[in-house]
């Protein structure tokens, strides 16, 4: 597989289309602190994303998204690894996400479920907890962690 490319302006409204497919929050996308990076097919139509928002050395795992054809092959996977890649290479130590419906594939890639609290003490100026702190969706959502090398 090839390495998906940044996520540029003109590429919003499409990834939030493609974003809400999924079911996933689309808030934020054009603060320049979000790092997105799209996975196109060969007609140009984004088929995955990835992405993080970066607080001190903590990262918010954002918009990890395959489409259904393309799910099973191990193209989430592989956007994780990148998007954890970049992270490092930004300086974080470690990283948050939510996830309501995937836990084993994230314990398949060295997450654990942890306290809600402690996601938003780590990474509460992210556009996402921000945005779930103003809706009350913060409260129905599963926190998950690990350390990054």
């Amino acid at each position: 597989m090839r390495d998906p490319v940044p996520a540029a302006r003109g590429d919003i409204s499409e990834l939030t289309a493609f974003l809400h497919a999924a079911d996933l929050t689309s808030v934020g996308l054009d603060d320049p602190d979000l790092h997105l990076w799209i996975d196109l097919d060969p007609d140009g139509r984004i088929v995955a994303t990835t992405g993080f928002e970066l607080v001190d050395s903590a990262v918010l795992l954002r918009s990890l998204a395959v489409t259904p054809l393309l799910r099973g092959a191990g193209r989430g996977t592989w956007l994780v690894r990148f998007a954890l890649d970049r992270a490092i290479d930004f300086g974080a130590t470690r990283a948050w996400l939510f996830s309501r419906r995937s836990g084993p594939f994230w314990q398949s890639m060295g997450f654990e479920p942890a306290a809600t609290e402690d996601l938003v003490a780590a990474v509460g100026s992210t556009q996402q907890v921000l945005a779930f702190t103003v809706t009350g969706q913060l409260d129905d959502e599963q926190a998950w962690t690990r350390a990054l090398p």
